[in-house]
């Protein structure tokens, strides 16, 4: 059974100096809007394992270098009351990423304000926005 829980991951790559940020568009019939990983978490389920779980049915991707926890909450009605917890999580940049046609047309790896620009939603744009200024802030601490 599916709890009023979701976790959003922000998958995120390095590769030379740079960050890339991974976008799905979701297929016509599911609004065709873009964003990050999402989905409930099921019942006897922690976050994680539903994040984890997320991340591979929806990009096949199954090797996490890294969660990043604590991100950014929130919550929405659809209809009912909804928790979501954001989460970034890294993963190799020569990762292949698979989507599933039934929920995706697409996937893309984006810039910070490429993925901005795509996003629709207002809480997605301020949880890349955080998960962007602590990866800053990570590289700043690792070069002083």
């Amino acid at each position: 059974m599916r709890l009023p829980i979701q976790v959003e991951a922000i998958l995120f790559r390095r590769k030379n100096g740079r960050t890339k940020y991974l976008l799905l568009k979701r297929t016509p019939e599911r609004e065709g809007f873009w964003q990050p990983v999402t989905g409930g978490v099921e019942e006897g389920e922690t976050r994680i394992d539903a994040l984890k779980r997320e991340v591979t049915e929806e990009t096949g991707i199954k090797d996490i270098l890294g969660i990043i926890e604590g991100i950014h909450y929130f919550e929405f009605s659809d209809p009912y009351l909804n928790k979501e917890y954001v989460y970034g999580v890294e993963v190799s940049a020569d990762e292949k990423v698979v989507i599933d046609e039934n929920e995706h047309s697409e996937f893309r790896w984006c810039s910070l304000q490429e993925t901005l620009r795509l996003m629709k939603w207002k809480e997605n744009k301020e949880a890349l926005k955080k998960l962007n200024g602590i990866l800053r802030a990570s590289i700043s601490d690792r070069q002083c």
